[in-house]
Parts: structure tokens; sequence; C-alpha cells
């Protein structure tokens, strides 16, 4: 790493860890790092244990894979959700977005990424065959496809609308109230209540 003084192996090793956030590169990653030391070191210790905390103490829903404390998570344990429809989001952070709409009451699947074949991700790194287990279970009868507007997202929407349309499911997506090349994390929650209700059958 390029700078002007030698600096701390400790140092370096928190600015090396910092730049793994993502859009945070050396100049970014130095400047957390040295606030955190010289401005809020009790901060970083709290930073430090709940990481530790949330990496050891978190797991991935047997049903959902998304986040949970439990073998499963509490959406996916409440009675009073709609079993009937399953929706596809990318990241818990998409399904939050989707839940903060109040449009939605069925369950979810968190597929934790989306195919990006040029990065060497696959229909295995995103966990199509744990969704179509879950997608078929005799219970669901409409899958909801809620992955971004993006290349990548439009591309995994098309292979899994093939997929599930195939073992007999309803198949929808959302509508393009969701803007073209937009990630749902940073859509607007009234944004994302119109795109289900208007959601749309897929192709095919």
């Amino acid at each position: 790493m390029a700078s002007g003084l030698p600096e701390p192996e400790p140092l370096l090793t928190l600015v090396e860890a910092l730049r793994c956030l993502p859009g945070v590169g050396v100049r970014s990653a130095r400047r957390m790092a040295y606030h955190l030391l010289q401005r809020d070191p009790q901060g970083a210790l709290k930073l430090g244990a709940a990481l530790t905390e949330a990496v050891t103490g978190l797991r991935h829903c047997e049903r959902c894979n998304s986040f949970t404390q439990d073998a499963v998570c509490a959406t996916c344990s409440n009675a009073d959700r709609d079993t009937t429809l399953l929706c596809v989001v990318e990241t818990p952070a998409d399904q939050n977005m989707v839940e903060a709409s109040h449009g939605y009451r069925g369950l979810y699947y968190v597929l934790q990424g989306r195919l990006a074949p040029l990065e060497g991700v696959g229909p295995d790194q995103v966990h199509f065959a744990q969704l179509l287990e879950r997608a078929t279970d005799g219970v669901v009868r409409e899958v909801i496809l809620a992955t971004n507007f993006t290349a990548e997202g439009e591309t995994t929407a098309y292979y899994l609308a093939d997929m599930l349309r195939a073992r007999g499911l309803t198949v929808t997506r959302l509508a393009r109230g969701v803007p073209s090349g937009s990630e749902l994390e940073y859509v607007d929650a009234g944004t994302i209540a119109w795109a289900l209700m208007e959601r749309r059958p897929t192709q095919g």
C-alpha cells in the first residue's frame, strides 16, 4: 500500500480489512481507520465486537436463506403470512425494502447473489437448487421474481422463470414501476408496493 510514512502493521491490517466494504478504496479505508483510532476507540471496539457477534451468531434460514439466529427465521415462522406466495430477491437488503412497502404478505427466498457469468457466479453459487426445492413444496402457487432490474438481475429472472414454469408454477415479475438499471435497496417503498401490485406474468 502506497503511503508517505511507514505505518504500523496493525494499522495496515485495519485499513485492508475496511477495504472489503463495497465502494471503499485505500484512501477512504485509511480515513475510517484513523477516525476510529483517533476519535472513537470505544466505537471501534464496539464495531469489532458487533461484527464478531454477527458473523458467529447468525446463520441462514433453512426456509428462505436469509440471516437469522434460529433454524427458521421469524418471517417464515409467522402463521399470518400467505404461504402460497414466494418472493425471490437477491439480498436481505432487498427483502427489507419489499417488506417496508407493506404491500406484500407472502414469504421470501433470498438468493444471496445473482447470476454473473463473467464473474464466475453460476446457478450453484446462487443456490438455485435450494430455491427449486423450496418453491416446489406443494404449497407455493406463485413465485414473484423481484431480482433487480440490472443486466445480472434480468438474466437471473429469465433463467429462474424457465426453471420454475417448467415445474408448473405461476411466475410473475415486478412491474416496471421500478426503474430499469436500479436496485431495490435504493428504491422507495411506495414504488416497490406499486410494482408488487402491478406485477406481470413472465414471458415464456
